[in-house]
């Protein structure tokens, strides 16, 4: 996919994107509907307007503080270590307000964000990226022909499947495409947890979020039609980068 190529786009006013048919559950579509629980999709949007995150693992005491921050803010030196390894076209797949993608856009890459919260989209549009409000699952433009399908911050913990997600991520690029991919530390393994959101006071509805370390990313991978081929260190991150797998079609 050329830098030249057309992207559509979400141009709708926030009220428009607001009053659009997804729910801010589906962000999160294994998430319990529970009385007295905000759905995590308003809990997120909660925490980018005052700033704080904390992350329940659901029979764990310890809350795991998140860095909303940063989220918010610009692309850091280890940031830009991650975003090294991206190649050509690359579409950010739950771009969150869209620090990274903009990143990528000043850096003369063609990108598209996409990410379920109409709360994040809409700071990515402040940035100028060009953005889509759905699900990773959802039909997004250039399926097929982007150079590289960006996963950070986490994001390979969505939906609690590692190996489903690489797998449609797989989907998006093309053959001689790439998979980026931000992982946890070494010895992690693969995790899967219920967890929930808290921020400004609300508490979310639980959801199934995955953590993937170096160790347990080949075999999702192979699950997933991709093979390894980069594990980077540095400044505290962990990157991959993934091919696709030699006579696998996506």
């Amino acid at each position: 996919m050329s830098a030249s190529t057309d992207i559509s786009t979400d141009t709708r006013t926030d009220a428009d994107t607001d009053s659009h048919t997804l729910s801010p559950i589906d962000a999160y579509p294994d998430a319990e509907r529970r009385p007295g629980y905000a759905s995590p999709a308003l809990v997120f949007a909660t925490a980018l307007a005052v700033g704080t995150l904390s992350a329940v693992i659901e029979g764990h005491p310890v809350h795991r503080e998140l860095p909303v921050r940063s989220w918010t803010g610009q692309a850091s030196r280890s940031d830009r270590f991650l975003l090294d390894h991206c190649d050509g076209s690359t579409i950010d797949l739950g771009c969150g307000p869209g620090r990274l993608a903009a990143e990528l856009r000043d850096r003369g890459h063609s990108v598209l964000g996409v990410d379920a919260s109409p709360t994040a989209l809409a700071e990515a549009r402040r940035r100028g990226v060009p953005v889509v409000c759905g699900s990773l699952f959802d039909p997004v433009p250039g399926e097929g022909t982007w150079d590289t399908a960006l996963l950070a911050d986490g994001n390979i913990g969505i939906g609690g499947d590692p190996s489903d997600l690489l797998a449609r991520a797989r989907q998006l690029i093309h053959d001689r495409g790439r998979v980026v991919v931000d992982l946890a530390k070494a010895g992690t393994g693969l995790r899967v947890h219920q967890l929930h959101l808290r921020a400004g006071g609300l508490a979310s509805t639980s959801f199934s979020w995955a953590e993937l370390g170096p160790d347990a990313l080949p075999q999702a991978a192979t699950e997933a039609g991709l093979t390894v081929a980069v594990v980077a260190h540095r400044r505290g991150r962990t990157v991959a980068v993934l091919s696709p797998a030699t006579g696998v079609k996506s």
